[in-house]
Order: structure tokens, then sequence, then C-alpha cells
């Protein structure tokens, strides 16, 4: 019983963690838009690599769309943030916002 109590208190412990890095990475955007440009920097890093897993991947395509969509600052936080496919997607690979904060 300890044990999955444990397990769930370090789950939480590093979704709070990846939680506060993203609103961080967000806070940073909204401060200094031109720190898109990092972004798209990483994009295309992780591009030019060979061996990406398909889901790191497929999160390279969704920015790629964010950034076809609009290049308002609000709208790319907002699509970031948003609790949808696109946000998940792109919240799964911190990676992506390397250099940000």
């Amino acid at each position: 019983m300890s044990f999955n109590s444990s397990r769930r208190h370090r789950s939480s412990a590093c979704h709070n963690k990846h939680t506060d890095f993203i609103n961080n990475v967000v806070s940073s955007l909204r401060t200094d838009p031109s720190k898109l440009d990092i972004i798209k920097n990483n994009l295309d890093e992780y591009r030019k690599q060979r061996f990406l897993k398909r889901g790191f991947l497929t999160a390279i395509e969704r920015f790629d769309w964010v950034f076809e969509a609009s290049e308002d600052i609000e709208f790319i936080c907002q699509q970031i943030l948003a609790d949808d496919f696109i946000g998940q997607r792109l919240r799964r690979y911190p990676l992506l916002f390397k250099g940000i904060i």
C-alpha cells in the first residue's frame, strides 16, 4: 500500500515540476516573443537528427502547424497550454523549449 502511495507522490511531484517548467517557458515567451526563434532553431536541429522517436517527430510537426497558423505570441502560448491533443503533444517534449529559460 505505501509503495503505491509513494509512486503516486513521485509522479505528482514530477508532474508539478514539469508544469512549473512549461509555465515558466510561456511566461518567458510572453515577456520576450523573440525567443520563439529559439524554439524554431530547436525544431530545425531536431529535424536534422537521424533517429528520433515517432512521438518526437509528431511534436515537431504539431509545432510547425502552430507556427503556420499564426505568429501571434498569445495564440502560440495558448496552444502550448491547451488541454487538447496538440498542447499535450508539445508539452510532452520539453527539449523543444531548451534555451527559453
